[in-house]
């Protein structure tokens, strides 16, 4: 499973307040230590909800130009923004790249959808269109199919295509976890060759004890078909159970991987 190292986000007030300083030696920091975590890309993100967008694909722009300084780990530029992906593109000098992310709105899905396509970058598509995230899993599968019929005309492969099932609270709706599994199972089904991913801590959201129920919804979507996660890759208990669901679902050919991280140290209960 693919990890996207999740914490350079300027929704988290102490990354909104390094990225508006220039804090270089801080978000340096992030990405380095992400990095020796065992992330597998570093995600980006600098908008805050605040301020003009010129101000955002700025920050962007710099964001990028700092990780890249820190670590040689390919990034996932997190905007729904073609003008701060467009930014960060122009500083970005790797050749692997997640954008992150396009719905089924034609007015992203097309922007964003091209600027994917002439990279030959891998796209994050929210099962989602302008009404909002859909309450069932067959209206989320009907917008992925609606994404990957719009993104194969604009020359992207099925193997770009990275699915996010949407994860909502489950304190707020007790029947969002089965909806994102349902959906995860059913995208695997419609569309083999893509990927799904998902934003591990959405499900916890406002209940006590989190990292519990994320690391057990984690063993669930893994089993359901999950292809990769936005976590936090400090957090060695969660990275453990990341190489533990690989091997339970096959895909650690004799559980090699495992018990080379537990040869290293990096197993932990």
């Amino acid at each position: 499973m693919l990890v996207i190292g999740e914490k350079i986000n300027a929704t988290n007030s102490a990354v909104a307040e390094a990225i508006a300083r220039r804090d270089d030696e801080f978000i340096a920091r992030l990405a380095s230590s992400q990095d020796a975590g065992g992330a597998d890309f570093i995600d980006v993100n600098a908008g805050s909800g605040h301020g003009p967008l010129q101000d955002d694909a700025t920050s962007m722009a710099w964001l990028v130009k700092t990780v890249q300084s820190a670590t040689n780990k390919p990034l996932a530029i997190d905007s729904d923004s073609p003008r701060v992906i467009e930014a960060a593109l122009g500083q970005y000098r790797g050749e692997q790249l997640i954008i992150n992310s396009v719905t089924a709105e034609p007015a992203r899905l097309e922007p964003i959808g091209s600027l994917a396509a002439e990279r030959h970058a891998w796209l994050v598509a929210l099962a989602m269109g302008a009404e909002g995230i859909p309450d069932t899993s067959e209206k989320r599968l009907a917008a992925c199919d609606t994404i990957m019929a719009g993104l194969l005309r604009l020359g992207i492969e099925p193997e770009q295509v990275l699915f996010d099932p949407l994860v909502l609270p489950i304190g707020v709706d007790s029947t969002q976890g089965l909806v994102t599994l349902k959906t995860i199972e059913q995208i695997k089904a419609r569309h083999p060759a893509a990927r799904t991913m998902m934003g591990l801590s959405n499900i916890s959201y406002g209940l006590p004890n989190r990292k519990l129920i994320n690391l057990a919804f984690l063993q669930m979507a893994a089993y359901a078909g999950l292809d990769a996660v936005i976590l936090d890759p400090l957090d060695a208990r969660t990275m453990s159970l990341v190489k533990v669901a690989d091997m339970l679902n096959g895909k650690d050919t004799l559980c090699k991987a495992y018990l080379r991280a537990h040869r290293k140290g990096d197993i932990v209960n």
